[in-house]
């Protein structure tokens, strides 16, 4: 008889490599047309508020690599968020990012689904390893947040102790992401001429942060006030001008009237 063992299952080995410069990166298709303009809205916000420093790196279907088991793995959240990078030389571009080699940790990752797939919630703990199982167990992001635009539903994973915990929302739907200090949330309204459904910030006090457009139009509006108060005061002011110039020709009359009288308006 020969005795059955199943194997012990192996934790994966994570080593910090530099991307080879020759690797090619995946170039798949963006399957949720919404996603470009998703991202680029939660950058803009950011921008706007003047919550971007240098240091940060903030991208958009951008490589973050990582090298498990002696094989390279390569993922791109849709949006992602690192609070500290190292500089690069003069004139380099950054094609892809490695985590502890090249600076902190992804802090927040995100994902938008599309209608035909649902790999953002893949656990595959093998090569080619799920996108949950992998920022979970081999990048250890700090928040990952998957966003249905379709159902609309947003989903915010923490990770504590090596595993990730749902977050539970504000009364108002919101999720505090500690690592930005901001609420997420859904908001509905209209950028860039797109009518949809967006992911938005909103600070502690519950304020939300503007998008640039949204910024130009309230200083607009605000320069025509200002230009309106302007031009009341000055009517207001010329309205002066001129009740003290009838006031002038009326004194002036009645001490005409007074002087053919024999009176001196001076005493």
């Amino acid at each position: 008889m020969v005795l059955q063992i199943n194997p012990t299952k192996q934790e994966p080995v994570v080593t910090w490599e530099k991307l080879p410069e020759d690797f090619i990166l995946p170039d798949d298709p963006v399957e949720n047309i919404q996603q470009p303009p998703l991202a680029a809205a939660l950058t803009d916000a950011l921008g706007t508020c003047d919550r971007i420093q240098p240091e940060m790196l903030i991208a958009s279907n951008f490589a973050i690599a990582a090298t498990v088991n002696q094989k390279m793995v390569v993922k791109a959240p849709d949006w992602m968020y690192v609070p500290r990078v190292l500089p690069l030389a003069e004139k380099v571009i950054r094609r892809s990012y490695t985590p502890s080699l090249e600076g902190d940790r992804v802090a927040v990752a995100m994902e938008f689904l599309s209608e035909t797939d649902a790999g953002e919630y893949s656990v595959r703990a093998k090569y080619p390893y799920g996108k949950l199982y992998c920022y979970e167990q081999i990048f250890q992001i700090s928040t990952y947040v998957i966003f249905d635009p379709y159902e609309l539903d947003l989903e915010v994973r923490q990770l504590q102790e090596n595993q990730y915990v749902f977050q539970s929302p504000t009364a108002e739907g919101r999720y505090w992401i500690p690592e930005i200090n901001l609420f997420l949330g859904i908001w509905y309204g209209t950028r860039l001429g797109a009518t949809m459904h967006w992911l938005r910030w909103w600070d502690a006090a519950g304020n939300l942060l503007l998008w640039s457009s949204e910024k130009s139009e309230l200083e607009r509006q605000r320069a025509q006030q200002e230009r309106q108060r302007a031009q009341q005061e000055m009517q207001r002011a010329q309205e002066a001008i001129a009740q003290l110039e009838t006031e002038r020709q009326r004194s002036e009359s009645l001490a005409a009237k007074l002087r053919e009288l024999g009176i001196d308006p001076n005493v």
